[in-house]
């Protein structure tokens, strides 16, 4: 539904990863809709070769492209440029809000650019914490600093609320909400999109069982990696007939960590980052998932699919507590015998893949679109309370 632009309020969403283009999107939407709301996209391009097609899939573009990534740039860099850029567009757009997502570099800066500017902040997905600013890194650090500067705290769950108001933040300025990434994810599984990859495809129709394992956590990068290679090569001689795809991370060391590995064992496929609905696609036809991601975590439960986590501490506590997912870090011995208790025993593997997710029940954007309402006074809180724990 349209509504005129005039007395809509705007709100800039500010974002530049796939994973944000994906836990923005039902938001943006969801604003949109809202009589009093206007969105505005502000891409900084920051995964600008992973977000072909995103757009498209949840019928949005970028109103602003600030296109600040350039070769060999850091996080220092980074940094500063969305911050000039985003600076200069904060000043033409006037909003009245601006919106970042998570953990990344991205929303450090954004958060920090609206703070220079006067420009209230809201941090969707408020609140994890790992207490570990050095795990992960940068994201723990970008999440706290953001937590910092922000006028409202969207957070997904009940613990990561809590997490928030042990820092001593305000309890009015913290609404529970679900995480948004369930709503793009249910979206995405209710249309079928097929796997365009052959080799892929070929890997699935050959499998007994799916393994399906994503690794691209800084640090991790290394030994550690090289390591969960070790195990799912270990995995593949063990357990005849299974087979494992990873879609490997385009950053050049996730490639040098685990390049040798993969590429001399056959039961292991390697392929680009898929576009999202083919992801999704591939993540339900896996049997086990294999992780170091943050997202997946979350996905997982709804599409009943127990999680092996190859770190050592996870800010998504919440999913381990449920029973959805289980730490292993990086021992291959532990990985190993995780996964083949699963892949073997039904009853362990039902026992994971049965609960119910922790992160959302698919409503997460209006709740979102409703708190941002009421904290720039454009109308209270319609959407249902969350029903998350």
């Amino acid at each position: 539904m349209q509504h005129p632009e005039t007395h809509r309020k705007t709100v800039a969403i500010v974002y530049g990863t796939r994973p944000e283009a994906v836990k923005v999107a039902p938001l943006w939407r969801a604003l949109r809709d809202h009589p009093r709301l206007r969105p505005v996209l502000v891409s900084t391009g920051q995964h600008r070769d992973l977000l072909t097609g995103l757009h498209a899939w949840f019928g949005m573009e970028p109103d602003v492209d600030l296109a600040v990534m350039t070769e060999g740039q850091g996080l220092a860099g980074l940094t500063s440029r969305v911050v000039v850029a985003l600076t200069a567009e904060l000043e033409r757009l006037q909003p009245s809000a601006v919106v970042v997502h998570g953990d990344t570099t991205t929303s450090m800066a954004g958060a920090l650019s609206a703070r220079y500017a006067g420009v209230p902040v809201v941090h969707l997905e408020a609140g994890l914490r790992t207490h570990d600013l050095l795990s992960p890194f940068p994201e723990e650090l970008n999440r706290r600093l953001t937590g910092v500067m922000a006028d409202l705290h969207l957070a997904p769950t009940a613990l990561s609320r809590a997490n928030l108001l042990a820092e001593g933040v305000r309890e009015e300025a913290i609404v529970v909400t679900g995480n948004t990434v369930i709503d793009a994810l249910l979206e995405t599984s209710a249309r079928a999109h097929p796997i365009e990859d052959p080799l892929v495809r070929a890997t699935i129709d050959a499998a007994e069982r799916l393994v399906v394992a994503t690794l691209h956590r800084r640090e991790s990068h290394g030994a550690p990696l090289r390591r969960v290679a070790e195990a799912l090569e270990e995995l593949t001689r063990r357990s005849p007939g299974l087979k494992v795809v990873v879609p490997l991370h385009p950053n050049p060391l996730v490639r040098a960590s685990v390049g040798e590995v993969v590429d001399r064992c056959p039961d292991i496929t390697v392929c680009s980052p898929m576009p999202y609905p083919e992801f999704v696609t591939l993540l339900t036809a896996a049997d086990l998932l294999v992780t170091d991601s943050g997202g997946i975590q979350e996905e997982a439960p709804s599409l009943d699919k127990p999680v092996l986590v190859v770190r050592e501490s996870t800010e998504r506590p919440e999913a381990v507590e449920a029973g959805t997912a289980r730490l292993v870090g990086t021992d291959p011995a532990l990985l190993v015998a995780e996964a083949e208790r699963l892949l073997h025993d039904p009853v362990a593997y039902r026992a994971m893949a049965q609960l119910r997710n922790p992160f959302g029940d698919g409503r997460a954007g209006a709740r979102c679109a409703d708190a941002i309402a009421e904290l720039l006074g454009a109308g209270a809180r319609t959407a249902p309370g969350s029903a998350v724990a």
